[in-house]
């Protein structure tokens, strides 16, 4: 029997977002601790998030590579959002755009199975993320919604920062994305980094935007991007990677403390460094390259870094829910970096 495209997008069957304020994983996580293996490594490594909260001097960085939201790890980070858990986000743009703001618009992703016919996915516009589900059509609103949003804004080169931010103002204009990422970092004052903002349906949506253009058009400037999380680096002065996979985030959030050195500005190595991937550093590439490699780039301090060999949909819940229920982030002052850079780039003009 020919299958159709509500057999597969079942509206029983939505993916739900862990939710770190429900499930208390402190004495799960202490107990791993007195284990082995990536037990033990998970254990150290959520102690040491701990200490970046617990540390009034330091800024803590986030970086997301993989599909992450489509998994169900969105309100994990919108829970760290809203509870001053994270200062800056640094992401592939898949999950900030294809995951979280198409899901903002009220679309979902959907239970699935990767034991299926993929020629049928295609035919009938479902696309496939190992497991999971997604409405093409509906991914192309979101292609058009962000080409929409382009239109809509003066014609000049953006920062992805500053182009999300509008991704945001759009959320609440338009009261969508109440627990959306890009809405609740846009409420509080968080950036958003997306290195290669074009790899995802914000590049749909922009290629759309500049093709149908005459005149300016809006610009992706990805060295201003490298810019300004460079002068959060010089105003935070001590820094913590908290890194959930590893490619471009990864690299791009290291390599600020290069900067600064090039830049001829004393900067600290990052004083904390976490990463938790499934990738393996045996064959040189940069996602599975450990934090001490990067320290011999002075990048990473290795006193407070720790590996986590886990993939994220297990590691990252058990990690950010220890951390939540610990509460050392009820002390924390919240650093509103958009606003930062939003006043220094008025200073800049006015010079």
């Amino acid at each position: 029997m020919e299958r159709t495209k509500k057999d597969y997008l079942d509206p029983k069957r939505i993916v739900e977002h862990f939710d770190i304020t429900k499930h208390n994983t402190v004495d799960l996580v202490e107990t791993m601790g007195k284990m082995a293996f990536q037990a033990r490594n998970l254990h150290r490594a959520a102690r040491i998030y701990d200490m970046m909260l617990s540390d009034q001097s330091c800024s803590v960085i986030l970086t997301l590579a993989g599909s992450l939201f489509s998994a169900g790890l969105k309100k994990v980070v919108v829970d760290m959002i809203r509870n001053n858990m994270v200062d800056v986000i640094v992401s592939t743009g898949a999950i900030i755009v294809d995951q979280d703001f198409f899901e903002a618009l009220g679309f979902r992703h959907y239970q699935g199975s990767p034991f299926v016919d993929d020629n049928e996915l295609r035919e009938l516009m479902i696309d496939r993320i190992y497991d999971t589900f997604i409405d093409e059509e509906e991914l192309r609103v979101c292609d058009m919604t962000i080409a929409e949003i382009a239109s809509k804004i003066e014609p000049r080169p953006y920062s992805s920062r500053e182009f999300i931010v509008e991704m945001g103002k759009y959320l609440v204009e338009n009261g969508k994305g109440e627990d959306s990422v890009v809405r609740n970092a846009y409420e509080f004052g968080v950036p958003i980094f997306v290195p290669a903002f074009s790899d995802c349906s914000a590049g749909f949506g922009l290629v759309y935007h500049q093709y149908h253009t005459s005149g300016p058009k809006v610009t992706i400037d990805s060295v201003k991007d490298f810019l300004e999380l460079t002068k959060i680096k010089i105003e935070a002065v001590e820094t913590g990677i908290l890194m959930i996979g590893g490619g471009v985030p990864k690299n791009f959030t290291q390599d600020v403390v290069v900067a600064c050195d090039i830049l001829g500005v004393e900067a600290k190595m990052h004083k904390y460094a976490i990463q938790i991937t499934v990738a393996d550093e045996r064959d040189g590439g940069l996602s599975g390259s450990t934090l001490k490699e990067a320290s011999s780039w002075g990048k990473v301090e290795t006193t407070y870094e720790q590996m986590v060999y886990a993939e994220a949909t297990l590691a990252f819940p058990l990690l950010a829910s220890y951390a939540y229920h610990k509460g050392s982030w009820k002390n924390r002052q919240r650093k509103r970096y958009n606003h930062f850079l939003s006043t220094e780039a008025q200073l800049q003009l006015a010079k």
